[in-house]
């Protein structure tokens, strides 16, 4: 029976990644070190947590209509149905004495590029954090959703996204010797604004598994293809120039050196890029765009794209017209938050 005093609530936030990608991931990130460039913005991985007076666990996906339930002394299995949920309070807390009802769902689809997924898992740490009073920081919050999402289930990926949905805001974070480290970055006001203004999110439709193109990634990486190697290295170098405009405004160049990482990263894996999403660069860019990219693994989800304030109007009407969904951005400054409901 559900206890009606208290309910735990938290959000974590999703997030743009400009520059980096794919260096965060092994065995890159081991033998080289990496660093992304991001930013979080006002969409949201969403959890509820309702404690319960008897020993049920049930957990809903609310976007999805998909429920499962068992009790506190069962091991229930990873088959696909709500694992992050179950892996995540495995790991948290073992052994749980009562049970609870967990109510989850996100702004956006499965496979948007935006780190929906890992943002999901830092919202059900910080949830299960919240109930139980642990005492964690937000390095500690995104280590552990790494360790569940990455290491107990084994999906493939790179470091970060559960960093960034758990500090928030533009981040420069560098990883090295296992380790991460956050630099928030102190982005000027009237810069943030003249961004919203002028960047825009495409909705390109679901992706392929971004597993898939991972593996490719990173098997190209390992055998030593000279093109993949290249191309991380470049990437690594573009985040650091891409930082460096950001933090003085020099936004034109901010916009150039997005165009310069997509087209290095896209060299990674032929996986990365579609005939589709290539038709929407191009049309984007004959119009008036800067630069854009991907954000994510690659082949369908999420695309930014620069477009000067005169122009974007225009451009957004003919991707619509494309059958892509047009939005505007918003960055947010917090990270994940948790706060209890007294009822």
């Amino acid at each position: 029976m559900t206890l009606q005093g208290v309910l735990y609530r938290a959000k974590a936030p999703l997030r743009i990644s400009f520059a980096g990608g794919g260096t965060d991931v092994s065995p890159f990130v081991d033998r080289e070190g990496g660093c992304v460039l991001s930013a979080t913005i006002n969409r949201y991985a969403h959890g509820a947590l309702r404690p319960r007076r008897d020993r049920s666990v049930k957990i809903q996906a609310l976007d999805f209509n998909i429920s499962v339930a068992y009790e506190v002394d069962q091991a229930p299995p990873y088959d696909g149905k709500l694992d992050l949920a179950k892996a995540a309070i495995r790991r948290i807390c073992p052994d749980l004495g009562s049970g609870l009802d967990l109510y989850l769902h996100a702004d956006v689809p499965p496979g948007s590029g935006l780190g929906s997924s890992s943002t999901m898992v830092v919202t059900l740490v910080a949830l299960l954090k919240e109930h139980l009073n642990l005492p964690l920081t937000e390095y500690e919050i995104a280590d552990l959703a790494y360790q569940i999402e990455r290491v107990e289930l084994g999906i493939k990926g790179g470091y970060q996204d559960q960093y960034a949905a758990a500090f928030g805001g533009f981040n420069f974070i560098e990883f090295e010797g296992g380790r991460a480290t956050v630099n928030p970055l102190r982005i000027k006001a009237d810069i943030i604004n003249e961004l919203e203004a002028n960047l825009m999110l495409v909705y390109a439709g679901a992706p392929r598994l971004s597993a898939h193109i991972i593996d490719d990634q990173v098997a190209r990486y390992e055998r030593g293809e000279q093109q993949s190697v290249e191309n991380l290295r470049k990437i690594k170098a573009l985040t650091y120039e891409m930082k460096d405009a950001l933090l003085t405004g020099r936004l034109t160049r901010f916009a150039e050196l997005l165009h310069e990482e997509w087209m290095a990263k896209r060299m990674l894996s032929p996986k990365i890029a579609t005939d589709y999403l290539d038709e929407i660069y191009e049309t984007a860019r004959k119009l008036g765009a800067i630069g854009g990219k991907l954000s994510g693994a690659g082949g369908g989800g999420f695309m930014q794209l620069y477009c000067p304030f005169d122009r974007k109007h225009r451009i957004a009407e003919r991707l619509k017209e494309m059958g892509c969904t047009v939005s505007d951005v918003a960055f947010t400054q917090q990270g994940v938050q948790t706060w209890v409901v007294r009822q």
